[in-house]
């Protein structure tokens, strides 16, 4: 059953896309919050799952030091024992050099790297400045290209820093044509702290959009203000056609507490839906993986489309 009727909508707006490319984040950005270790065979059908609902870019795993992430420690295991569909990305994270050579050991065929918007997240998160990090990033990509491997470049605190406050458009817009430069072929800009509004979304877009073309950048809201869908739809007015989401909303920072996580997939399918605007992404099929997740997880659904399911 779908609740979501579509209705042919005029949008006096042409900046809107046609097509969404979702990119599901919940394997890696979702679970590596979560305090109770998931064995490994779950986290494989977890993803196995997913590849079965029409997204096409899931986040499997993460390649960083167990000390760090204890959640991914399995990384090794789980990329190369997830049944991988045609058609689907299944990029991983890698902060390093090693994490690189440990993914491209498992089979990855995407990567993605990481800088934060300010110095004192970046030193707190990787214990790098935010020089130290794009010289790591540039190493990547140096061998990331004699590998045939597409980059994904994220950028943190794209809107704000527990430590620093508001961070001005200018400085992520410098780093993200910093990393389009260097050879990421797209660019994900994170208000990790979930603290954005639409007008400071569309701002930041704005400012970007001078460095990086809008058809190589994404947008990652957390949910912690209840402003994600609503920053989303302000940024989708602008042309942004990739959006990262968790299924029911999994996730969370560890270096900024406070956080809640990720938007929820699903409430990100249903505003698209409504929209009349394509993903490929099974509606009914998302919802069985949503379920699932909340008995893996053994917490209440974050996304209001699964509380309102659940109350149906």
């Amino acid at each position: 059953m779908r609740d979501n009727i579509q209705i042919p909508v005029k949008r006096d707006n042409t900046n809107f896309p046609t097509f969404v490319r979702i990119v599901e984040v919940g394997p890696r950005d979702g679970l590596q919050n979560e305090k109770t270790i998931i064995p490994t065979a779950v986290k494989i059908d977890f993803i196995n799952r997913l590849s079965m609902t029409g997204l096409s870019t899931i986040e499997t795993t993460s390649f960083v030091s167990p000390k760090w992430i204890p959640q991914l420690a399995d990384a090794d295991v789980v990329l190369p024992g997830i049944t991988k569909q045609p058609g689907i990305r299944y990029p991983v994270l890698v902060p390093n050099i090693q994490g690189f050579e440990r993914a491209i050991s498992a089979g990855a065929k995407d990567i993605a790297v990481f800088a934060a918007a300010t110095e004192t997240f970046s030193e707190k998160n990787t214990h790098c400045s935010t020089a130290e990090t794009l010289k790591h990033i540039e190493a990547i990509l140096q061998l990331a290209n004699k590998h045939d491997i597409a980059v994904r470049g994220y950028i943190s605190c794209s809107l704000g820093c527990p430590y620093e406050g508001v961070v001005l458009p200018k400085t992520v817009a410098t780093l993200a044509g910093q990393l389009f430069q260097m050879g990421c072929t797209e660019i994900a800009l994170g208000d990790t702290l979930g603290i954005g509004t639409p007008h400071r979304a569309q701002a930041l877009i704005h400012a970007v959009v001078e460095h990086v073309p809008i058809q190589q950048l994404a947008v990652h809201f957390h949910d912690t203000y209840g402003q994600a869908l609503a920053n989303i739809y302000a940024c989708l007015e602008m042309g942004i056609a990739i959006v990262d989401s968790a299924i029911t909303g999994l996730g969370g920072c560890p270096y900024a507490k406070g956080t809640s996580g990720n938007v929820a997939t699903e409430d990100v399918v249903y505003l698209l839906d409504g929209m009349g605007i394509k993903t490929d992404v099974n509606f009914d099929a998302l919802i069985a993986v949503s379920q699932f997740v909340t008995t893996l997880t053994n917490q209440p659904p974050r996304s209001k489309v699964a509380q309102a399911r659940l109350r149906v």
